[in-house]
């Protein structure tokens, strides 16, 4: 299967190359006749899970389809997935030694980055990734078929959550300082970072802020996160963060992107999730009075916009956003239920409504768009399961009225199910994109 996989990564590339201009220029073509173009329509595939799984989760999609994330096993342990297609390789067996891994990012060059678990017990009783293990967990670097650590600030832990085209990449690592705000069993200072030719490179936090995070970084190595202090480690954010400011770090310098109101980050945080090549940032912002939070748009001309939720929904998160400045994410209703959603040119769509045709899954989340506009999620099948899927856009004008016939509702999930989304419906990078697998 590796073999198979690896082999078909590289006939994709070529294709995809060749293929690129010439969609380009039909697009091109079509604009210069004066017509107003019809809403892109996706045709949406289950990209499934590890054998024996019932659970996966994505959190980036490269340009060339490429999905790294991650499955359920039926041990209940979860392993770093690359899928292309409905192929897929597990990169977590044997990964560092450990039962868990996750692969949070990849890039153009078919790397990938992440964390995974050793078979080392935490010294310090820690959880760092929350897997309930108490192992340490480890920051990684995987190409060429094999997984390589990553070195920490000098304490025991740490994750990578993205990879640039260039091959650096961004995370978070504890240093060797106890924090005494962190409540048990986390004990030691994280900061933001970045690793380049394996070599790592702190990040500051922004006034004063014990702790921090970066979530993604772009081919001009322009990163972005944010900073805040240690909390109780949060199955949502997946790490031991209230992140109070979202920030952009430019040559090594951090810079406050602001908030919409909200000071505490107690809603959904001040947090930036994605960069794109153009410097332009979303993340997810608390409103006036920290009780909930909205996806915002940011760059430097406009400051932070934003985006709104929804029609009907009370809170919303912005994941990702492409070249073109399409931006995909989730809107969630008063008691949590997502859907995902397609903001471009200033609208905001619900993504379900953009289907051509039938869907095996309702899409609950957006959490990676490529500059093909090939978008990733999380989605719910008719059993209550939630799966990876790729949305993939077609030149069909069906309408998506007939996909929703047997497809679970947002407005409907069963208890069990809404359980399950409050707790693993991650907001921060990915995408999740962003669920924990139980």
């Amino acid at each position: 299967m590796k073999s198979t996989l690896l082999n078909s990564i590289w006939a994709v590339s070529l294709l995809a190359a060749v293929a690129m201009p010439i969609r380009l220029a039909a697009q091109e073509q079509s604009a210069t006749q004066g017509q107003k173009p019809e809403p892109t329509r996706y045709i949406v595939t289950d990209l499934g899970t590890l054998e024996g799984g019932t659970v996966s989760q994505p959190f980036f999609i490269n340009r060339y389809g490429l999905v790294s994330g991650s499955s359920s096993l039926p041990d209940g342990n979860q392993h770093a997935v690359l899928w292309l297609g409905k192929l897929k390789l597990d990169i977590g067996a044997p990964g560092l030694g450990g039962p868990n891994s996750i692969a949070f990012g990849d890039n153009d060059r078919f790397q990938s980055a992440g964390e995974a678990e050793t078979s080392t017990p935490d010294p310090n009783g820690e959880d760092f990734c929350g897997f309930g293990t108490h192992l340490t967990c480890l920051p990684f670097l995987w190409q060429d078929g094999g997984m390589i650590q990553l070195p920490t600030l000098g304490g025991n832990n740490g994750v990578a959550m993205a990879i640039s085209n260039r091959g650096e990449v961004a995370g978070f690592a504890e240093n060797s300082t106890p924090d005494p705000g962190c409540p048990t069993p986390q004990v030691l200072q994280f900061e933001p970072v970045a690793w380049e030719k394996g070599m790592i490179h702190k990040l500051p936090t922004f006034g004063g802020d014990p702790d921090g995070v970066a979530q993604e970084i772009n081919d001009k190595g322009e990163a972005v996160g944010g900073s805040g202090t240690c909390a109780t480690f949060n199955t949502i954010y997946l790490y031991n963060l209230v992140s109070v400011h979202a920030l952009l770090w430019e040559e090594g310098k951090a810079t406050d992107l602001g908030n919409l109101g909200g000071k505490t980050g107690q809603a959904g945080g001040n947090i930036a999730l994605d960069i794109n090549n153009q410097g332009q940032v979303v993340g997810n912002s608390d409103l006036p009075g920290d009780t909930t939070f909205h996806a915002f748009l940011w760059t430097k001309r406009t400051g932070m916009q934003d985006l709104g939720t929804l029609s009907g929904d009370a809170a919303s998160l912005s994941i990702s956003i492409n070249d073109a400045g399409s931006v995909v994410g989730a809107s969630l209703d008063a008691n949590f239920n997502p859907r995902a959603f397609l903001w471009e040119k200033g609208v905001m769509t619900d993504l379900n409504t953009l289907i051509a045709g039938d869907s095996p899954l309702y899409l609950l989340t957006g959490c990676s768009i490529n500059s093909r506009g090939e978008i990733t999620g999380l989605g719910l099948n008719s059993t209550g399961e939630i799966h990876t899927y790729l949305a993939s856009p077609t030149h069909s004008v069906a309408t998506s009225e007939s996909s929703s016939q047997g497809v679970i509702s947002p407005r409907v999930l069963s208890d069990d199910a809404r359980k399950l989304l409050q707790q693993q419906l991650r907001f921060g990078r990915s995408g999740a994109r962003f669920m924990r697998l139980q």
